[in-house]
């Protein structure tokens, strides 16, 4: 495959911000036992893409420890595979995908590679691009950048040459421009820009709503059948757990739940992670619960985002909306005490 990968998770989005205190965005759980990293991942593995540059700021120990060397996804190779680089910029360019302050840390990344041309990703946008398809579509227009876009909405993902993406990244000052979505947005001279249509499911991770609405779309089984696709599977870490036990007296209604989980109580309508608590009596509906919470008895939860390892105590009582699902915060207590 002629092509190189750069996956730009240094991009910061303000909406998330309770989901990000301890991570990257494209490290946040999603559908169950998946990040959002293993989206653009898996698409580039599944379309041939074999050397692969993940580009991190800080916090990034959480994705660090989900991908490793790559061997999930085929990765850890002794030529090419991935390649994890951190840049230390903290402030300013980090909300746009491709910032060219971030890249250049890594030049010898790109110098030494011999792909002719790169595709610039994000971490946050969730679909099924088939990437060999849109490099086809790049090359026959003879544009210098190709945006991928569904109905004229942005993916955030770019292709252009190596040549081009070095040229930008040390020329980038004196031109005023600060990423590779910012050169397209510009529509900057003198470069040409062509865009290909992508088909099929997606979902951009901006916002906590976005997130939470997004999550529960997968409990419609078309919006399923269009992401996970038998012939372009989604990788993720492998994690060797027990199925999840279902209690006697338990009860679950159109829910995606995880491996390792223990079900006592009831459950609709909701999305839940490995390693689960859900004790007696305790009403779930229209909740994402993430890996290792604990939730007590007689607990009634609705619109309720869990991060990991939550413990909500026996009785609590917490209802938001569709517009505004309460989070709670990775490793926090609720009591019926904090309530009060």
């Amino acid at each position: 495959m002629k092509l190189l990968a750069v996956i730009d998770t240094s991009v910061k989005k303000e909406g998330l911000q309770d989901l990000t205190i301890h991570r990257a965005v494209s490290s946040i759980p999603f559908a169950g036992r998946y990040r959002l990293i293993d989206f653009p991942l898996s698409n580039l593995v599944n379309s041939g893409v074999t050397t692969v540059g993940v580009f991190p700021s800080y916090p990034f120990a959480s994705l660090l420890d989900h991908i490793g060397v790559g061997k999930s996804w085929d990765l850890d190779r002794r030529k090419n595979g991935l390649f994890f680089l951190p840049i230390t910029q903290r402030d300013g360019g980090l909300s746009t995908v491709g910032a060219f302050a971030g890249l250049e840390e890594h030049m010898q990344f790109f110098t030494k590679s011999i792909q002719p041309h790169v595709i610039v990703s994000n971490g946050f946008v969730i679909n099924q691009l088939d990437v060999k398809d849109m490099l086809d579509n790049h090359i026959q227009s003879g544009a210098d950048i190709t945006e991928a876009v569904i109905d004229g909405v942005s993916l955030k993902k770019y292709i252009l040459s190596k040549d081009l993406l070095v040229e930008l990244i040390q020329t980038h000052r004196e031109k005023s421009v600060v990423s590779v979505e910012d050169v397209v947005n510009l529509k900057k001279s003198p470069y040409t820009f062509n865009q290909y249509e992508y088909e099929g499911y997606y979902a951009i991770i901006d916002s906590v709503q976005s997130y939470f609405q997004a999550s529960l779309a997968l409990l419609d089984e078309e919006n399923r059948k269009q992401l996970f696709l038998p012939d372009r599977p989604i990788y993720t870490k492998v994690k060797d757990e027990p199925p999840t036990r279902y209690i006697a007296g338990s009860k679950v209604k159109r829910a995606l739940i995880a491996n390792g989980s223990t079900i006592m109580g009831e459950v609709a309508d909701s999305i839940i992670s490995r390693g689960v608590y859900i004790k007696k009596n305790a009403r779930l509906e229209k909740c994402i619960i993430m890996q290792k919470c604990v939730i007590e008895e007689n607990c009634n939860l609705s619109y309720v985002i869990a991060d990991k390892d939550v413990y909500i105590g026996e009785g609590v009582v917490l209802h938001g909306t569709a517009e505004q699902p309460i989070v709670l915060r990775k490793g926090e207590t609720v009591t019926k005490e904090d309530l009060r």
